[in-house]
This record gives structure tokens, C-alpha cells and sequence, in this order.
């Protein structure tokens, strides 16, 4: 069964810096095509945040968290991360860890991160 799990979320203060992980479990990480961060907040529609191809490692960004977010992965760990800098509250959200492979798409349950002085 796969699994994914998402840790590093929580409180910061504006222009602090988070690093969101999402650990894989089930599934063969090398198989993986696609890996992405959502994000939903309050009121909103869930929207694209960042995304990596695993053959090319061609990364595409949503406008809004362009030179402040990163995308990386560790092949060893099977973990996916999104490194997090000078957050706005703007960013509030439920962010969420997505994964496809073989024409399904995965989800992980989330994690929250709130943006608050």
C-alpha cells in the first residue's frame, strides 16, 4: 500500500523559513514520474505549489512562491521536500504531498503551516 507522509509544518513567523518533508513508503521512489506540493488554504481552491519530474529533475514553480520555495528529493530517504523561506501569511495552508506514477496519483493527509506574527 502506498504511502505518504508529510511532517515539518507549524507555526512561523513572517520571513521565517520552513522545510516540509514527504517520506514514501510502498512504493518504489525510482518509479515515481512526477512529485508535487499542493496547497489549500482557507476559502481557496487547492493549487499547485511546486513540481519535479523525476527523469529530468525539471522543476516548475507556482508565480507566487517563485524564489522562495525549493523542491528536492532524497532517493535514499524516499522523501520529497519543500524548503520554505521569507513565508508570508499569505502562505497559510494545508500543504499536501502528491505523487504519480503509472497513470495513479497519490496523496499524502497533509500538514498545516500557518504564517502569523
Amino acid at each position: 500500500q502506498v504511502q505518504l507522509v508529510e511532517s515539518g509544518g507549524g507555526l512561523v513567523q513572517p520571513g521565517g523559513s520552513l522545510r516540509l518533508s514527504c517520506a514514501a513508503s510502498g512504493i518504489s521512489f525510482s518509479s515515481i514520474s512526477v512529485m508535487s506540493w499542493y496547497r489549500r488554504a482557507p476559502g481557496k481552491e487547492r493549487e499547485l505549489v511546486a513540481s519535479m519530474t523525476s527523469a529530468g529533475g525539471n522543476t516548475n514553480f507556482a508565480d507566487s512562491v517563485k524564489g522562495r520555495f525549493t523542491i528536492s528529493r532524497d532517493n535514499v530517504k524516499s522523501t520529497v521536500y519543500l524548503q520554505m523561506n521569507n513565508l508570508k501569511p499569505e502562505d497559510t495552508a494545508v500543504y499536501y504531498c502528491y505523487v504519480f506514477r503509472w497513470g495513479i496519483g497519490y496523496w499524502g493527509q497533509g500538514t498545516q503551516v500557518t504564517v502569523s506574527s
